[in-house]
C-alpha cells in the first residue's frame, strides 16, 4: 500500500472562511503525522495547539475522508512549502496560503490565515499584551476579527500613523482593532520617521512613547508587516519618506522594511539613512520572541527572505508565490 496522503474540499484559494480553518488544520496535522513522521507532540508544538487536539485534528482528518493514497488537498503544496521554511529558517510558525492563480491577489488569504491566529490571543481570559505594526495586509487581518468585547487585553502599535508633517497614514491597525475587540489601545505617539535625529531623541523621551515600548517589549506576539523599499513602496506611497529618502535607502541597499526600520538582502538593519530617524519601537535582532510575518506576493519575496535571514522575524505567514520564490533563492 502506498502512503496515506490527503484530499481535501474545494477552497476558494483568494481566501478560506473561518470556519474552513478547522478542516484545513486537520489536513495540516494529517500531512505532518501521516508524511512528515511527526509524533502527536511535535504536530501539536508545530500547529500551536494541544496534544489532545493535535490527536484530535488527525481523527477528524480520518474521519472528513481526507486521508488517502495520494496528496489531494488544496492546501498540500502549501504546507509542504510551509514546513520547507520552518525547517530551513527554525521558525516557531509558518503558514503558507494559495495564491490565486488568475490575479496573484492573496492579500484577503493570508489576512483569513493571520486572524485565526491572532483570533487564539483574542479569545483568551488571561489578560495579553499584543503588538503590531500597520499596513494593507494587517489591515485585511484585522477585518476577519469577529466582534467581541474583551476589555482584559492590550493591544500595542509598534509604529506610528503619520509623516513628519502630519499626513495620516491610510492602514492604521492598533486602533481599528480595538474598537473590534474591545481591548485598550496603545498607539506610538510619533510621526513614523522624525525630521532629525535630535527630534526623534526628544519624542522617545516622553512618557507615552515610553510606556508604549515598554508594553511592546513584553507582547506575547507581534504581528508586523513585511514592505519592500522602492519607488511607491509603502513608506514612499504613505508620505512617510520623500524622494530623496528612498533614491538614498535604494542607494544604501535597503530591500525591505518592517516598521519603518529598513534592511540589506542579509537582514541587517542600516546605520545610515531614515534608520537614524526612525521614531518607531526599536526591533530586536535576532528577535527573541514570537515576531510574526505577514505579507506576500512575488514583489516582496526578496524583503521577506532578507527579513528571515537577519532573524527579525521568527514566524511566517506568506504566499505560495512568494514562499516559492524565497526557497527557489536559497
Amino acid at each position: 500500500m502506498g502512503e496515506p496522503l490527503l484530499e481535501g474540499r474545494d477552497a476558494n484559494k483568494a481566501g478560506l472562511p473561518l470556519r474552513s480553518r478547522k478542516l484545513d488544520l486537520a489536513a495540516h496535522a494529517a500531512w505532518l503525522y501521516y508524511i512528515a513522521g511527526n509524533t502527536q507532540e511535535e504536530i501539536a508544538a508545530k500547529l500551536n495547539v494541544s496534544r489532545q487536539a493535535a490527536q484530535r485534528l488527525v481523527a477528524l482528518a480520518v474521519t472528513e475522508k481526507l486521508i488517502k493514497f495520494r496528496l489531494d488537498h488544496p492546501l498540500s503544496e502549501c504546507i509542504a512549502l510551509a514546513e520547507s521554511l520552518r525547517d530551513r529558517f527554525g521558525l516557531s510558525l509558518c503558514e503558507v496560503v494559495p495564491t490565486d492563480a488568475g490575479n496573484g491577489e492573496t492579500l484577503n488569504g493570508i489576512g483569513v490565515c493571520a486572524a485565526t491566529h491572532l483570533e487564539a490571543y483574542l479569545m483568551a481570559k488571561i489578560p495579553t499584551i499584543l503588538a503590531l505594526s500597520s499596513g494593507r495586509t494587517l489591515r485585511a487581518m484585522v477585518e476577519q476579527i469577529p466582534s467581541m468585547n474583551q476589555p482584559q487585553h492590550k493591544i500595542v502599535s509598534i509604529i506610528g500613523n503619520m509623516s513628519h508633517y502630519g499626513r495620516a497614514g491610510r492602514h492604521e491597525v492598533v486602533m481599528h482593532l480595538s474598537d473590534r475587540v474591545g481591548s485598550q489601545a496603545y498607539p506610538v505617539p510619533t510621526p513614523v520617521v522624525a525630521t532629525s535625529v535630535e527630534e526623534r531623541e526628544l519624542l522617545q523621551t516622553q512618557r507615552s512613547f515610553i510606556t508604549v515600548k515598554t508594553l511592546a517589549e513584553q507582547a506575547k506576539v507581534t504581528f508586523v508587516g513585511i514592505s519592500e523599499i522602492a519607488w511607491n513602496a509603502p513608506l514612499h506611497q504613505n508620505g512617510f519618506i520623500n524622494d530623496d529618502e528612498v533614491a538614498e535607502l535604494i542607494e544604501l541597499g535597503a530591500v525591505g522594511e518592517i516598521a519603518g526600520w529598513a534592511y540589506d538582502r542579509y537582514g541587517v538593519l542600516l546605520q545610515q539613512g531614515t534608520n537614524n530617524r526612525v521614531a518607531s519601537v526599536p526591533l530586536e535582532q535576532p528577535a527573541s520572541r514570537l515576531i510574526v510575518g505577514v505579507a506576500g506576493g512575488l514583489k516582496k519575496a526578496e524583503a521577506i527572505l532578507a527579513a528571515l535571514r537577519g532573524q527579525l522575524i521568527t514566524g511566517l505567514i506568506a504566499d505560495e508565490a512568494a514562499a516559492q520564490a524565497i526557497l527557489a533563492k536559497i
